[in-house]
């Protein structure tokens, strides 16, 4: 595996952690163990697809391609839950920046 690779997996199950943590503070703690497990993994699979992708030295169009992976690859687990989770698909677009500014800047 290369480096961006690696780097885009370990910010998507970092960032994933994160989704767990915030969708049990909004739904107070009342999410099954399956739910929490697909956000997690949604948040990884968008650092395996945005660490598979090649490096653009654009900001904007960098920070243009995370947002729309970000929102891309979180509407999977969005339409999933029947559209219950607004702040959760919000969120990967900007999670999707993140781990595509990660990647640019540690690979």
């Amino acid at each position: 595996m290369n480096k961006r690779l690696i780097i885009g997996l370990a910010s998507g199950a970092v960032l994933g952690i994160f989704c767990i943590i915030g969708a049990n503070l909004r739904y107070g703690g009342e999410l099954s163990t399956a739910y929490l497990f697909s956000f997690w993994f949604n948040r990884l699979v968008m650092g395996l697809v945005i660490g598979l992708l090649p490096v653009w030295n654009s900001p904007l169009k960098l920070t243009l391609r995370g947002l729309l992976m970000g929102f891309f690859i979180s509407f999977a687990f969005y339409s999933a839950t029947e559209f219950q989770d607004l702040t959760g698909f919000l969120a990967g677009g900007v999670y999707g920046i993140i781990i595509e500014w990660t990647t640019k800047k540690l690979a």
